[in-house]
């Protein structure tokens, strides 16, 4: 077990510029091995503070993208064939439980609700995975963590997380850092100038407020990063902003236009 559970260990520390208190708050939430639930805008940075909190707390981070496809088999194991029969492959859940990691379900209302039902005994005070095709029920490790997210603004009657699994989990809301922590956080991750990210944020705020108004979801922090790497590689910055903040968000020509005029407003 520690050989597979070194595999999944963060060496090196991921950045995270924290917003308030949500490292202390995750901190304690993890000493209780409570589940967690991280809620708030698509690039807005949920990943890498999971990232940011299993390297601080030291433990192996199992990290599951999950989609409509995805079935309870996926998650718990399934058993395979091979040239000497049948085997049991455990899933990343069960790997998870079984070495004391954090389990991260990103997006998981992508999952089929009754796919997400398996995780319910591991969130509750049996902390147990069964696993009914092996006829085995997993007793989680004192270490292990379940941690999912999504993004609210994407829900809808179809793709929402039953009241039995939200009130599982504690919660911590995300939303995009103010404009100055995330200039911050932009010339960290690329090594811009400062006035350069400055600009970029400005343009990511502008498309923000169109949301609502012909955009679903405005410019993410992950997408004001993708720019200034593209301007770090010599592209010209108008052509790098939209290329890399506004051709991604919006088919619409209208739209297209506005956010076009704030980037040459910037930068021209």
């Amino acid at each position: 077990m520690t050989e597979i559970s070194e595999q999944y260990r963060i060496e090196q520390e991921p950045f995270y510029h924290p917003q308030g208190d949500e490292i202390a708050l995750y901190q304690a939430a993890y000493q209780a091995r409570m589940p967690v639930m991280i809620k708030g805008p698509t690039g807005c940075g949920k990943s890498r503070f999971i990232e940011h909190m299993a390297w601080r707390l030291k433990r192996p981070l199992i990290t599951v993208a999950c989609n409509e496809d995805m079935t309870a088999s996926d998650l718990v194991g399934r058993y395979l064939l091979d040239a000497d029969g049948t085997r049991w492959l455990d899933g990343p859940l069960t790997v998870a439980a079984r070495i004391g990691a954090i389990c991260y379900l990103d997006e998981v209302v992508e999952a089929r609700q009754d796919t997400t039902v398996v995780i319910h005994p591991l969130t509750d005070h049996r902390r147990t995975l069964p696993l009914d095709k092996k006829g085995e029920v997993v007793a989680a490790h004192p270490d292990f963590q379940l941690v999912i997210s999504y993004n609210p603004g994407y829900q809808s009657l179809m793709k929402d997380l039953k009241q039995s699994t939200k009130q599982r989990f504690s919660a911590l809301d995300f939303d995009y850092a103010p404009e100055s922590v995330e200039a911050e956080i932009i010339c960290r991750e690329t090594g811009i100038d400062a006035d350069t990210a400055s600009k970029l944020v400005k343009i990511g705020h502008a498309a923000r407020n169109l949301k609502g108004h012909g955009l679903d979801e405005g410019i993410s922090t992950r997408l004001l990063v993708y720019g200034a790497q593209l301007i770090g590689q010599g592209v010209e910055p108008i052509a790098a902003c939209r290329m890399a903040l506004v051709r991604p968000i919006t088919d619409d020509g209208d739209i297209r236009a506005t956010l076009d005029h704030a980037i040459d407003s910037l930068f021209a």
